[in-house]
């Protein structure tokens, strides 16, 4: 009787708990303009990745860069990060968003934040399935210019 009792009391407290449970919100931009700018940042980021394009990527990246890689650590020298760019991933490895996976926050005073699901394709393994995985950049705009601070990128 006792074993039934308390089987019955876990059924409902765990009920309870269920009924209490937030659904996450969709997310919706707190400000459209600010994340279409981020949006078309991005997009001139990673087209430069993409082809190698090392001017560029150098002109977005802040000198005072923290790049979190899971699997490769933290880069904090922006010419060290750029050179193993450039020997690691032009012409070997292409990346794509992940379409409508973006998210950006403001940051007043700062600048935003951008999190989003991206996909990762190695040339030298074509056949490698892509997995989509998670990535966050900061971004910092200093005199009307956009500034990538903090990479954190997650496979």
């Amino acid at each position: 009787m006792i074993k039934v009792l308390l089987f019955i009391i876990a059924f409902l407290l765990s009920f309870l708990s269920i009924g209490q449970i937030k659904e996450i919100p969709k997310y919706q931009p707190v400000d459209l303009a600010l994340h279409n700018e981020i949006v078309k940042m991005d997009g001139i980021y990673f087209d430069a990745y993409n082809t190698c394009d090392m001017k560029t990527q150098a002109d977005l990246y802040h000198e005072d860069i923290e790049f979190f890689h899971d699997k490769g650590g933290l880069a904090t020298d922006k010419q060290e990060l750029l050179k193993a760019l450039k020997e690691n991933i032009c012409n070997k490895v292409t990346r794509t968003v992940i379409k409508g996976s973006i998210e950006v926050y403001p940051i007043k005073g700062y600048g935003a934040i951008e999190i989003g699901y991206h996909k990762f394709f190695n040339k030298e393994e074509p056949n490698a399935k892509s997995i989509p995985s998670k990535f966050i950049m900061v971004w910092k705009n200093e005199n009307d210019r956009w500034k990538i601070t903090k990479v954190i990128s997650l496979h």
